[in-house]
C-alpha cells in the first residue's frame, strides 16, 4: 500500500512524496508555504490520479522520460522521477493511479 510522506524542506516549505509499497518514491510535489496547503496538494492528488487525462507524458533534454500529475485547473500537482523509457513512466503512472487513492498520511514535519 501506498503513503504519502510529508516534510520539511531546509526553506522551511513543506513538501509530500507518493511511495509506493515497496517505499519508492513515484511522484513529488512542489513546496508549499503551509502544511494546510500541502495536504491540500495531497488530496488533489488523490482525486486527479483516477483521471488518465490529468498525466502529461514529457521527455526530459537529457532523452529521459517523466510525468506530470495535473489538477483540474491545469496546475502541476506532481512531478515523476526520470525514468529510462517510456515503458517504465507508463508504470510509473499506473503506480500512482493504483497507490495514490487510498494511501496513508504520514506526517513528518516538526510540527
Amino acid at each position: 500500500m501506498g503513503k504519502f510522506v510529508i516534510t520539511t524542506r531546509k526553506n522551511g516549505e513543506c513538501q509530500f512524496t507518493l511511495k509506493a509499497g515497496n517505499g519508492q518514491a513515484i511522484l513529488a510535489s512542489e513546496g508549499y508555504t503551509t502544511k494546510a496547503a500541502c495536504l491540500n496538494g495531497v488530496e488533489s492528488v488523490k482525486k486527479n490520479s483516477a483521471d488518465l487525462s490529468r498525466f502529461e507524458k514529457l521527455e526530459s533534454k537529457n532523452g529521459k522520460f517523466y510525468f506530470n500529475l495535473k489538477a483540474g485547473n491545469g496546475q502541476i500537482i506532481g512531478t515523476s522521477e526520470m525514468y529510462e523509457s517510456t515503458a517504465s513512466r507508463d508504470n510509473g503512472i499506473a503506480s500512482v493511479q493504483k497507490n495514490a487513492p487510498d494511501a496513508e498520511i504520514v506526517d513528518e514535519t516538526a510540527t
